[in-house]
């Protein structure tokens, strides 16, 4: 006799069970394991296509699902049906809800103020750096910051909700053991390590197939309150996020480019058509505002974090205005030792043509929290210059 859980998995692999043919049976019939005691006439009563009922009926293949059960845990996954009070409630609100999902980490998953950043690979360092400062900024005022793990905007989203010490959730089109692309093994455990997770749909060993992603992307964009597009070019998949994301009747966010940069064609279109505009966290925060009444927030607090950040200027490699950073601390220190900490960090770039920001933790002696929003402000001063790979140089 299977366990209870396999018929969840058993359902899902039946051939011609899709999310919403799960939704119509289970709605309908409640426990998988009740579903499978029926023959196809009962199963077909319920709406389901007649080919498609008999599959179900007839399906035995269940030692293969148990084994892939008893995997779950020696890859530090679990298993979130659709009827667990930890299956995430944005998710639950969509047409198609996967029936379950594999999840690893320890991240609870009923957090229901949720953001998506997304945007293109081959991301330029401006996208990256929106991308990573919007990650920040979510992470540290209490969302859960949630992307694709995939290089360029992804990547710099989940990191800076990272540095934020914050959540994020990493949603894959391949199988939770698999990290794709490989060079982002050290971030999903970044991810998993501070309180995050790795989510998927698909089966483990699932290899990451072209054909996964767009129907991943409902999930990424179904978990969320909105979706923020950080650079996107014409036929990019984040476009297809939005276009999930305005059917299931979430907020779609883009940030401007360029007109003479074909990275930004697609978002900047995303703004023609409505999309609302974000140069800075605070766009994002004000339009879910009626949303969020009510909500708890757990409010992470950056370290003298100001108490208004300059606008990034995002169609152009001007910076913007900002006024000195002494003038910028609040909190626990003095503004002369605020001024000292940023004046330790000016002197160690001096040292070399560009640094690592490990480096400059290390030799200034500061908190790795400390440095990054002392280099975010010098950089906005237009005093330091970030290169791909979180290397810094006097600018």
């Amino acid at each position: 006799m299977p366990s209870p859980d396999v018929y969840w998995l058993a359902l899902r692999r039946a051939h011609g069970v899709g999310p919403r043919t799960c939704k119509l049976l289970i709605d309908k019939f409640g426990a998988p394991e009740k579903i499978f005691q029926l023959n196809a006439d009962e199963i077909a009563a319920a709406g389901v296509p007649r080919n498609t009922a008999r599959n179900i009926a007839e399906f035995r293949d269940f030692e293969p699902l148990e084994k892939e059960l008893c995997e779950l845990p020696n890859i530090g996954a679990r298993l979130v049906k659709w009827t667990d009070a930890d299956y995430p409630p944005n998710l639950r609100q969509i047409a198609d809800p996967p029936p379950f999902l594999f999840v690893r980490g320890t991240a609870q998953l009923s957090d229901t103020t949720c953001i998506a950043i997304v945007g293109a690979r081959a991301a330029s360092d401006i996208g990256r750096r929106m991308a990573q400062r919007l990650g920040l900024e979510l992470a540290a005022k209490g969302f859960t910051v949630v992307s694709g793990l995939a290089r360029g905007i992804d990547g710099e989203a989940h990191q800076g909700a990272l540095d934020a010490h914050g959540k994020t959730l990493a949603v894959l089109g391949c199988g939770v053991d698999i990290i794709y692309p490989a060079e982002h093994r050290k971030l999903a455990d970044a991810i998993l390590a501070g309180g995050g997770a790795v989510i998927s749909e698909l089966p483990i060993g699932t290899q990451p197939l072209a054909e996964n992603f767009p129907t991943r992307n409902r999930i990424l964009s179904g978990l969320c309150l909105g979706v923020v597009i950080v650079e996107a070019a014409e036929k990019s998949g984040s476009l297809i996020t939005a276009r999930m994301a305005l059917e299931q009747d979430r907020q779609v966010f883009a940030v401007p480019g360029s007109p003479l940069s074909g990275k930004t064609r697609g978002s900047n279109r995303l703004l023609k058509d409505g999309a609302k505009l974000v140069e800075c966290v605070e766009d994002v925060i004000e339009e879910l505002a009626p949303q969020m009444a009510g909500r708890p927030m757990a409010t992470r607090s950056l370290p003298n974090e100001p108490a208004e950040r300059a606008r990034t200027e995002a169609t152009s490699d001007t910076r913007a205005e900002a006024p000195p950073i002494a003038g910028l601390a609040e909190g626990a220190k003095t503004l002369d030792v605020v001024a000292g900490d940023a004046t330790a960090i000016l002197e160690n770039l001096k040292e070399s043509e560009r640094l690592h920001v490990d480096s400059i933790i290390e030799s200034s002696g500061l908190n790795a929290q400390t440095v990054l929003r002392l280099l975010l402000e010098l950089e906005l001063e237009g005093r330091v210059t970030q290169h791909p790979g979180k290397l810094f140089s006097l600018a």
